[in-house]
């Protein structure tokens, strides 16, 4: 295992708790403190702050919980990829997700992952493009998924899929029942978007810059599910996934609008670090993810257009 004293303080900053740490480290509470002493003498500094509540983490304490993590989490690689040299896919494998794929399409290939391998034990990350290409980049995670563009040298981003995107309404709305509208019709609308960082936000900044037309009303959200809701009710409109959407086009809470230049087509990405190793666990997944997009777009293809009855 990676150095003790650094996987005992992680623990311990994550828990914020001495007590809390040391049962989840199957340690007595007086073994963690020592580790805790011995570490902060290494480095010559005090880590944490200390009080009958709480334990939190001082300005060097940052520093070392920050790098504590890329180093175990390397540690953790590379013995991964020591244990392929056996041919076996296993171990723990950290993805991560923006808010699109992760909530709609993830849960699909994790459950195909673990039915064909079930020794890998996958963590899921969900957050915004930002944050996801943030932490692959900084190792916390091994592998991310995103929308949209992403502009890190140290990373590979492979485009696994496109991603159809529809400006959204309430079926009460008057642009519901209009027969074909133009973006400029709709620039006087409540637009809700998500926050900056997103690939969803992106998206629609994007199609605002290619009309180019400026929203006179604009409210951001931090959830798809928030937008959706906001919609439903009349709040205003947005541009959304289909991905997102798919249920409530069926069930008929939302309808598609019917606007010019529309879909707005973006990517799929998968993102990992520039580097010759991958475990065998990582390929593995990136292998199940790009068939399983590719399944997709077959049956997307067959089944024609976009039926009527989802606009």
């Amino acid at each position: 295992m990676a150095d003790q004293h650094l996987f005992v303080f992680v623990t311990v900053a994550e828990m914020e708790n001495f007590s809390r740490a040391a049962e989840q480290l199957h340690m007595t509470q007086p073994a963690v403190s020592q580790y805790i002493r011995m570490l902060e003498q290494t480095v010559g500094a005090r880590l944490l702050d200390r009080s009958n509540k709480y334990v939190r983490l001082t300005k060097a304490g940052e520093i070392v919980y920050h790098h504590a993590k890329e180093i175990i989490g390397l540690y953790t690689r590379m013995q991964n990829l020591v244990d392929d040299l056996s041919n076996k896919a296993s171990g723990s494998l950290a993805i991560g997700a923006s808010y699109t794929f992760g909530e709609y399409v993830l849960p699909h290939i994790i459950a195909e992952l673990k039915r064909q391998y079930p020794d890998i034990h996958p963590m899921i990350t969900i957050g915004n493009t930002k944050e996801i290409a943030d932490k692959v980049s900084g190792r916390l995670l091994d592998v991310g998924i995103v929308e949209g563009e992403v502009r890190l040298p140290q990373l590979r981003q492979e485009p696994i899929a496109d991603d159809a995107m529809f400006i959204i309404t309430s079926p009460r709305s008057r642009w519901a029942v209009e027969s074909q509208v133009t973006v400029h019709d709709l620039q006087s609308e409540t637009w809700i978007v998500r926050e900056a960082g997103s690939g969803t936000r992106e998206a629609a900044d994007n199609l605002f810059a290619a009309i180019p037309m400026v929203p006179l009303h604009l409210l951001e959200f931090g959830s798809t599910q928030l937008i959706k809701e906001a919609v439903e009710a009349g709040l205003g409109i947005s541009l959304l996934s289909k991905w997102t959407v798919r249920k409530e086009l069926a069930l008929r809470s939302l309808c598609i609008v019917n606007v010019q230049g529309t879909p707005y087509t973006r990517k799929f990405s998968l993102i990992r670090q520039e580097t010759p190793f991958y475990t065998k666990a990582m390929e593995l997944f990136c292998e199940l993810t790009v068939k399983h997009m590719a399944a997709l777009d077959r049956r997307a293809s067959q089944g024609g257009a976009l039926a009527e009855s989802d606009r």
